[in-house]
């Protein structure tokens, strides 16, 4: 568990998983030469010898009153394509209340767009059904992005909306909100599609310190130095380019805690110019 602080907001992290391999399989320039390339990435998020570090992880915002949840990691028993999230039988939940956060303390939930590792634990298996797992909170999805999903065929859609997103929906949770919707005087909603059509990323501000949650505009730190790595996974890739671009040439130099959804070990940092690109300066 790691907390950031921005004026009056608290920011605490919870990891459901941890992962160090090949990261090939989502940034397919991001192979073992290529990571040891840019010096500043060792240790927290590249190994010595060239192994990408990522997390999945949710924030937990505490602001103005409000418990906020920032995406839902991959959640327990769901279907899923990728061996080691396949069925899991995680300890998520039992982490998040032990970290003070029971799920019936949760108010809102934001989740940053609707891929599996981002909305998983939205839902839980009860007696045969998926039912809500944050009962008491209000699911904040962008309008266009959970429009898009809802009409995209596909088998591994159709688990997703059918086990994570569709039953939230249908249990009248959920509010379809503008890609710049203002959640309450500290946080903010900041589209940044590209990724997915309606992604957005969750801007904090408080006391005059700033922080942005990323959500999946990168998927690892190597993408600020790199932008033109694009994922596996995004929609629209010259789109996701352009707005990694725009974000970093927006934040770069300037004292606001970048704190990325998949970034491991520090997790947040700033971004600075370096050269003719940039770094996380952790």
């Amino acid at each position: 568990m790691q907390r950031f602080w921005v004026g009056d907001v608290v920011v605490t992290k919870l990891v459901e998983l941890e992962l160090s391999g090949k990261a090939t399989w989502i940034l397919p320039e991001a192979t073992r030469e290529n990571l040891l390339r840019d010096a500043w990435l060792r240790p927290h998020f590249v190994s010595e010898q060239g192994e990408a570090r990522m997390s999945v992880h949710t924030f937990v915002v505490e602001a103005g009153g409000r418990r906020m949840l920032v995406d839902t990691c991959i959640g327990n028993d769901k279907r899923l394509p990728i061996p080691a999230w396949n069925q899991r039988q995680g300890t998520f939940l039992a982490d998040l209340s032990a970290a003070g956060f029971p799920p019936d303390s949760i108010d809102t939930v934001l989740c940053t767009h609707l891929h599996v590792d981002h909305v998983g634990w939205n839902t839980r298996l009860e007696n045969g059904r998926w039912l809500p797992t944050f009962r008491n909170a209000r699911h904040l999805w962008s309008r266009r992005e959970y429009e898009h999903w809802d009409t995209v065929g596909g088998a591994e859609n159709d688990h997703v909306m059918a086990e994570s997103v569709r039953p939230v929906y249908e249990a009248g949770l959920v509010d379809l909100v503008a890609g710049d919707h203002v959640v309450c005087d500290e946080v903010r909603l900041e589209p940044t599609p590209g990724h997915t059509p309606g992604h957005v990323s969750v801007h904090i501000s408080s006391r005059g310190e700033e922080a942005v949650i990323t959500g999946d505009l990168m998927h690892h730190p190597v993408q600020i130095a790199h932008p033109e790595w694009g994922s596996r996974a995004d929609t629209d890739k010259a789109q996701a380019e352009a707005t990694r671009l725009a974000f970093l040439r927006r934040y770069a130099d300037r004292p606001v805690l970048v704190l990325g959804t998949h970034f491991a070990g520090p997790t947040g940092g700033r971004l600075v110019r370096d050269g003719d690109s940039y770094r996380l300066d952790v």
